[in-house]
């Protein structure tokens, strides 16, 4: 079942509930084994795609009329977001048996997107852990509606911009808030921190001006600032999609259910294909959410086989539009201002 545009009152839509009793690894049980094999020559063959696709990207940006530029960026950007999609392999050992492999590669291809690898991994791996689950997930976790009331004007407006049509910016703040602090870190998670904080930092203070002084800054902006905007664009995008369709709850900690968040609050967007290529499927994000040990090549036959052995407690498909992001950011504001009018009234009442 496909939709296009979710909506939250139609019913049937809705997968049916996940049974108490059900464990996470009674559904990885299910799964074929050959799904959690990596391929190495898959592995390279998708680094050196990827990397010839950025390339391509480039070349076009510095050869093309201004009238091609728009499209260009926006091929270039979405094929950056490939090398972070390979990145996110890595933090999940998923790209290679080798740990200092997936380390390694996963700092080289975050480079290019000025992105800290291991404060990346260690916070993902906490929203494989605490999906949907308020308090702990730190992937657009919603205010309690009580937070929202008592917020500033300022802060109500803030949220609404940012989890309302300024969405696609919300991968930049993210990036920006959570990423570079290691302090935050204790042991040795705190040196392999610090040690990819200062590895982008350090690439970005010789990068950057080298790039002004040889190219000038238009030429900054034309090949580095626009395409990185549109991998925060996509960033933002399929995260927010990824649990926020409007149906899919954020479950107080007493009410959250391992299987449920991972099977039931996890979506599958179709995206077009081009898209889905270039970001090597991060779309098909229900069995990655199973579990991470997937390499991402092999995601659409462990779909294949949840539809089957579960299909019945999957949330319905959807389709990429932007109709589908009005309904998103839209539905969340909605329900926070309905409150502070219901709330408001009341109180007039009484």
């Amino acid at each position: 079942m496909t939709l296009s545009i979710v909506k939250s009152e139609d019913s049937s839509s809705r997968p049916s509930a996940v049974p108490s009793d059900l464990r996470l690894r009674d559904i990885i049980n299910t799964l074929p084994s050959d799904v959690f094999v990596q391929d190495r020559y898959k592995a390279w063959m998708t680094v050196i795609i990827n990397v010839v696709m950025v390339g391509l990207g480039w070349l076009g940006i510095a050869i093309a009329p201004w009238f091609l530029l728009p499209v260009l960026w926006v091929f270039t950007g979405t094929a950056l977001t490939g090398f972070f999609v390979i990145g996110h392999d890595c933090g999940h050992r998923s790209f290679s048996r080798n740990v200092w492999v997936n380390d390694w590669v996963g700092h080289i291809l975050f480079l290019p997107i000025i992105y800290p690898f291991h404060s990346w991994r260690i916070g993902h791996n906490q929203h494989h852990k605490y999906t949907n689950r308020m308090e702990l997930d730190n992937a657009w976790q919603p205010w309690r509606k009580e937070e929202y009331q008592n917020a500033g004007k300022f802060m109500q407006v803030t949220y609404d911009l940012f989890r309302g049509r300024a969405w696609w910016i919300g991968s930049i703040l993210h990036w920006a808030s959570i990423h570079f602090d290691w302090t935050k870190f204790e042991g040795k998670q705190r040196q392999q921190v610090k040690f990819s904080s200062l590895s982008v930092i350090g690439a970005a203070a010789i990068a950057f001006p080298t790039m002004i002084l040889t190219i000038g800054v238009w030429g900054f902006v034309k090949f580095w600032v626009i395409p990185w905007l549109v991998f925060h664009f996509w960033m933002s995008t399929f995260t927010l999609l990824h649990h926020t369709i409007a149906d899919i709850p954020f479950r107080e900690p007493e009410q959250w259910h391992e299987a449920e968040s991972q099977l039931s609050g996890t979506v599958h967007c179709n995206y077009p294909r081009w898209v889905e290529f270039l970001c090597h499927d991060i779309n098909v994000h229900i069995p990655h959410h199973v579990t991470t040990a997937i390499p991402w090549y092999n995601l659409r036959t462990a779909y294949a086989s949840l539809q089957e052995n579960w299909g019945e407690y999957l949330y319905p498909e959807c389709d990429f539009s932007w109709g589908l992001m009005k309904q998103v950011v839209d539905h969340a504001i909605c329900m926070m201002r309905i409150t502070i009018i219901s709330q408001s009234l009341t109180t007039k009442r009484v």
